[in-house]
């Protein structure tokens, strides 16, 4: 981890007990701490399970993909791949920093790097996916509430969702229309030309053109693999589930039983597609706002909306970056490729 990154990450720590401390500017310390250990500590905990079946879920995604190619890839090694991704996510604006940690932390196990980087797309299509879908539903369910106590920033939740279905279009036109998006891709960065130097416009259109074929490659080799590809759309759509259920869990910890779990779920599919527009890491500041914003008709008591917010970030992103900090500590275990496998990946 870089001194730059070391920095950030101590920032994005002072950053959220900043905003915390503002959020609690109006309430009574005492008030805090006696709500507090008056939470259902089961349902508390059932939170925090949720979150880690979230990291151990995708973790298990990336198992199924090395494994499908590599011998010797350990569980280990796969559950530091999401708690690395957690932390870089964590410390970079748009959560940009998690797949190139991601590629390292598969390179540090002895994966190399041009499959590392073609698992990781085929991760990252599936994901993206399951996004997208779940959004849909989130949509129609709660759109006008998030509508009515958003204002404005509702609107934000829409141009997001743009994003992650052009990012999808974008990836399924180098499926199946490889050449065309590749011409398509090179008259869009024609602009670019006029702007940059010949050497550095190359070096970077080769880059681009390198990845797409690697996806292209990867996305030919695994197409006739249909039931691997359905076992991580099943897995990838639990672990979304998991982490959507954890506001749904902090508020039954807080005492509020009549929440409706569909509803809860759904604006909370909402909030983290509001939270990947922000460039500050994290979201922080937008996510904090959203949360309390939406939730502030569900949850009655200002103390307790407050505390319910900070459980949440605790759980859903300050948990993620620990748990990246420990992976990075961790040494990983080395794989080998066996010669069948090696085959199989040629014929492929």
């Amino acid at each position: 981890m870089s001194r730059r990154n070391k920095w950030v990450l101590a920032l994005m720590f002072l950053l959220g007990i900043a905003i915390f401390a503002f959020s609690l500017r109006d309430i009574k310390f005492s008030v805090l701490v006696n709500d507090f250990v008056n939470i259902n500590f089961w349902w508390f905990g059932v939170a925090i399970l949720c979150m880690a079946i979230y990291l151990g879920l995708e973790a298990w995604i990336v198992k199924v993909f090395i494994s499908d190619r590599i011998e010797g890839f350990t569980f280990k090694d796969a559950l530091r791949i999401p708690m690395v991704e957690q932390l870089f996510n964590g410390i970079t604006p748009f959560s940009s920093g998690g797949q190139p940690a991601q590629l390292i932390a598969l390179m540090q196990t002895g994966v190399d790097a041009g499959k590392a980087s073609s698992v990781l797309l085929m991760k990252f299509v599936v994901y993206q996916s399951m996004i997208v879908i779940n959004f849909l539903f989130a949509l129609v369910i709660g759109f006008h509430s998030i509508q009515d106590k958003l204002h404005a920033l509702a609107w934000l939740v829409v141009f997001g969702f743009t994003i992650h279905l052009a990012v999808i279009i974008g990836l399924l036109m180098v499926m199946f229309w490889h050449a065309f998006t590749k011409k398509l891709v090179g008259v869009i960065m024609t602009p670019m030309k006029w702007f940059m130097k010949a050497e550095r416009f190359n070096r970077m259109e080769a880059n681009i053109n390198g990845k797409i074929d690697s996806f292209y490659a990867e996305s030919v080799r695994i197409s006739g693999q249909w039931k691997l590809m359905l076992r991580v759309f099943v897995i990838t759509f639990f672990q979304l589930m998991f982490y959507y259920l954890i506001p749904y869990f902090i508020m039954l910890a807080l005492g509020y039983t009549t929440a409706n779990i569909v509803m809860v779920t759904s604006l909370h599919i909402l909030i983290v597609m509001v939270i990947s527009l922000f460039p500050i890491p994290g979201g922080s500041g937008g996510a904090e706002y959203s949360f309390e914003m939406i939730f502030k008709s569900y949850i009655s008591s200002n103390s307790k909306l407050v505390l319910a917010m900070i459980l949440w970030r605790l759980l859903t992103y300050y948990l993620g970056m620990l748990a990246g900090l420990v992976a990075m500590v961790i040494r990983p275990d080395k794989v080998h490729e066996t010669p069948g496998k090696r085959q199989n990946s040629r014929n492929d």
